[in-house]
């Protein structure tokens, strides 16, 4: 049972199993969806026989533990007994790793990842007894109805701006809900269900919040019922469910338009620059602010030499705050989480503790440990960052934060589309890197036609064409084994990529 954390569109089991073969997306008004009274109301899901397929997906893991606490009774499946399935048989769930379990009898409703394909066993046997199938996304969208629905989009920085606003709201005691397709261990994992009811602040006697990471992958956020929205930036990327970068900035637009109108609290905060909020926004009834490094944004960041991070509004500062967390771009993340977090009621003082002592997020820019090479230590880091841009922004920053003797980036690229449609870009992306060691690349749902077309030694020509030093290891385990024979003390590793890379940095030191 393929795991992942996006979703895919469905309106039953029959339709989805054909829009998934073809991936045409549809708008779907959860409002109106049958299953709308079991979310909307507070204890509408009490009793409910819900089986998760992908359940060990950060996303759909996620959802299992906010379908619990609304009183569900969930299990599931997975294809693997990975460290999520664990944690959710440790707590009690029933999930299987048996491609072969049979949904139970009394299931009446089937959650699928978007990972699943339509001839899925469970999905097959769903549609032959009429069990109502939804995507996760379609899920996310429901249990929003019960809600203030707060969502975070964008190409990049979604999890860690997910993950930092609800940092901030606890912190200012608003007791927020919130799903990420990340682990934040501050916040207990990658999901908590929050109050029912707003307790203070301008949402007072509201639905309690929901911040949601909101994926545009399939144009799964088009499923989502949002209240209030960041969105971060818009670039190139999923290329292969959209065919360009026009139709990505429409799937946005489509996406800005589902938000209310302002006199219901419609709310929507974009990047001045890089997101292409003219034409994301236009005919948008929401209230419309941005932010950024721009002047001309509402609300202007800056970041003085000695990483000071603010926040002007109207030419006054709104917020100060010392990031431990590397990066221009993790200052912008700040900016966004903390700017919502006003805006939905909490008090300044809190939201700055809050970005001070917020200590980032599993995957991204986590240091996992350090190996002793004679009189000096090796530091090792791991990041999820796969598309040109995360890989630029992450290595820049590394490197301005470690001061490293070399900087040496274990790269695994992730789909073949992806690289293939993005080459000339990763071809560039890796300047700050002293030394970049490529793995295959890990396929992921593209067709096996695509593994013909692009290779990791395509990646590795685009390098050297920039001056840049690589060489292509294959596997996770040569990776790792090559990175032994070539580091040295004061050295910088750092692996990235959305696959399983981070077993490269587990191996170098041993654990």
């Amino acid at each position: 049972m393929p795991r992942s954390a996006d979703g895919e569109n469905m309106a039953h089991s029959t339709q989805w199993m054909d829009e998934i073969s073809t991936k045409v997306p549809t708008m779907v008004d959860v409002k109106n969806d049958s299953l709308s009274e079991w979310f909307a109301n507070e204890r509408g899901l009490q009793g409910r026989q819900i089986w998760l397929i992908g359940a060990g997906g950060t996303g759909v893991s996620g959802l299992a533990r906010l379908l619990q606490k609304r009183g569900a009774l969930v299990s599931g499946g997975d294809s693997e007994s990975s460290p999520a399935v664990k944690a959710l048989q440790a707590e009690g769930f029933a999930i299987s790793v048996d491609p072969a379990t049979q949904i139970p009898a009394e299931c009446e409703l089937v959650i699928a990842t978007a990972a699943a394909t339509k001839d899925h066993p469970q999905l097959v046997a769903a549609a032959k007894k009429n069990i109502p199938v939804r995507s996760y996304a379609q899920a996310l969208g429901l249990l929003q109805l019960a809600r203030t629905a707060v969502c975070v989009a964008g190409t990049h920085g979604k999890s860690t701006t997910t993950c930092m606003l609800t940092w901030c709201l606890l912190r200012a005691g608003l007791d927020a809900g919130f799903i990420a397709g990340a682990t934040c261990s501050a916040l207990g994992g990658s999901a908590r269900a929050g109050a029912a009811t707003v307790s203070k602040g301008a949402f007072v006697n509201a639905p309690g919040f929901l911040v949601s990471e909101s994926c545009e992958f399939d144009r799964s956020f088009h499923q989502l019922h949002p209240t209030t929205a960041i969105i971060n930036n818009v670039e190139s990327d999923h290329l292969d469910c959209y065919k360009s970068l026009d139709e990505i900035i429409e799937s946005f637009h489509v996406f800005a338009l589902r938000l209310p109108a302002a006199v219901d609290r419609g709310y929507l905060l974009i990047a001045h620059d890089g997101a292409h909020k003219e034409r994301v926004t236009r005919g948008a009834r929401a209230e419309i602010e941005t932010f950024g490094w721009h002047p001309g944004a509402n609300y202007v960041v800056e970041m003085a030499v000695n990483g000071l991070a603010r926040v002007h509004y109207n030419h006054k500062e709104i917020l100060r705050w010392q990031p431990r967390v590397f990066g221009a771009h993790n200052v912008l993340n700040g900016a966004g989480a903390g700017i919502m977090a006003l805006k939905l009621g909490a008090d300044r003082a809190s939201v700055q503790e809050a970005l001070t002592s917020f200590a980032g997020v599993d995957r991204r820019l986590e240091f996992v440990g350090q190996r002793e090479m004679g009189a000096q230590s090796v530091r090792v880091y791991d990041d999820y960052g796969h598309h040109p841009t995360e890989v630029r922004v992450t290595l820049e920053a590394l490197k301005n934060a470690t001061h490293p003797r070399r900087l040496i980036c274990v790269f695994q690229p992730h789909q073949h589309s992806r690289t293939r449609l993005l080459l000339e870009d990763f071809g560039a992306c890796f300047g700050a890197a002293d030394h970049v060691l490529l793995t295959d690349i890990h396929f992921v749902r593209d067709p096996q036609s695509e593994r013909a077309l692009v290779s990791s030694q395509d990646v590795a020509d685009r390098i050297r064409k920039h001056g840049g030093t690589v060489e292509c290891v294959g596997s996770i385990e040569a990776s790792a084994a090559r990175l032994s024979e070539i580091v040295q003390g004061g050295d910088v590793v750092v692996t990235m990529g959305a696959g399983p890379i981070y077993r490269a940095a587990n191996i170098f030191l041993g654990k």
